[in-house]
């Protein structure tokens, strides 16, 4: 039997919800489960009601996107789980591929490239991705970066158990802190050099509007992992 994908998609005041939940649906992968976490939306929930009879939608009271991914994940069926902002799209075979590097790679967590689009889907800058790196030199990155796109993730469930979820006391940075944990519990994090999502930079996005504070709780995260991780370089090598 093919593992089951769980689709994860935070939702809050979004109008581009429909090209994420389309995208998720054209999947050339069959096993695939969507969940739309309604993270206490004022605007543009009439836009979820065409996909309703395809899609799970998961209410909740509104608190950040950490909060609503972890709502998604502890409701998911599925064996493992990708993250897609509803301001985001995936490409047609992006779980189907990412899959099978993952099976054939033997991990539990991967992420992979991806194209910048703008606020009319256009294509702004293909592979914006890094270019393929070592487990080495992805742990240096690592050390004042953050080399991985959140919504190119894909994790295998039962990963969350050994790791814990999103820290939902960082609005902005629960990602690297996530990543930084389980390469500080000693997984690999492969890079599949293949531009399978589409990343919408535009005015509205939490990354342009919070820069400044975004800057600020990063340092605040490297500076606690600084020392695990560099000790963790070191013993690679580096």
């Amino acid at each position: 039997m093919n593992p089951r994908v769980s689709i994860v998609i935070p939702f809050y005041n979004c109008p581009y919800v429909p090209q994420a939940i389309q995208s998720a649906l054209n999947q050339t992968y069959a096993e695939v489960e969507i969940i739309v976490v309604n993270d206490g939306s004022t605007r543009h929930e009439e836009l979820l009601q065409p996909y309703l009879p395809h899609i799970n939608v998961l209410g909740k009271s509104n608190g950040g996107t950490a909060s609503a991914l972890n709502h998604g994940i502890r409701h998911a069926s599925g064996d493992y789980v990708a993250w897609l902002s509803s301001d985001d799209f995936f490409y047609p075979d992006k779980i189907r591929y990412q899959l099978e590097f993952m099976q054939r790679e033997n991990v539990l967590v991967s992420h992979t490239n991806f194209h910048y689009i703008n606020e009319h889907s256009d294509v702004t800058k293909m592979h914006g991705g890094p270019e393929p790196m070592s487990e080495l030199d992805c742990l240096r990155r690592f050390n004042g970066g953050n080399p991985v796109n959140g919504c190119t993730v894909m994790i295998r469930k039962d990963l969350f158990s050994g790791v814990g979820l999103f820290n939902e006391l960082l609005p902005y940075t629960h990602d690297l802190d996530l990543w930084l944990r389980m390469l500080l519990n000693g997984h690999r994090f492969p890079y599949l050099n293949e531009p399978l999502t589409a990343y919408r930079w535009h005015g509205g996005m939490g990354s342009v509007r919070h820069a400044d504070a975004i800057g600020r709780e990063a340092s605040m995260v490297w500076s606690r992992y600084r020392e695990p991780l560099l000790q963790r370089i070191a013993a690679l090598g580096g």
